[in-house]
């Protein structure tokens, strides 16, 4: 069963960004798209690389979802559900995310 933890203050996710954050023992990247309340969670870790790199990948928007692209390899994940669109074999962790008192949770 998942269980709400607290990560950081909204403010510290500038708007168009992600940052990194050690959740439950998980690397999470935690993205902010907008400058709204809106906050996704997915796994830190990029599975084609193999290394924690996620958080500062590029944030765009295709066919009406968001995507962060890898700043490594540059494939695209979903960011409400972790789906790779190159791939969908190598999908990445996705938590649910939300703000609560103007702190940032995610469910892990």
């Amino acid at each position: 069963m998942s269980q709400w933890h607290s990560v950081c203050p909204l403010e510290s996710i500038q708007p168009a960004t992600g940052v990194c954050a050690l959740v439950a023992g998980e690397q999470v990247a935690l993205f902010r798209p907008r400058a709204d309340e809106a906050v996704f969670a997915l796994s830190n870790i990029d599975p084609f690389a193999q290394a924690s790199v996620l958080s500062r990948g590029l944030i765009a928007e295709h066919q009406q979802s968001l995507w962060v692209a890898s700043p490594l390899k540059k494939q695209r994940f979903r960011l409400s559900d972790g789906l790779c669109m190159e791939d969908e074999s190598r999908s990445i962790p996705a938590w649910p995310a939300r703000v609560r008192d103007g702190m940032v949770e995610v469910a892990i």
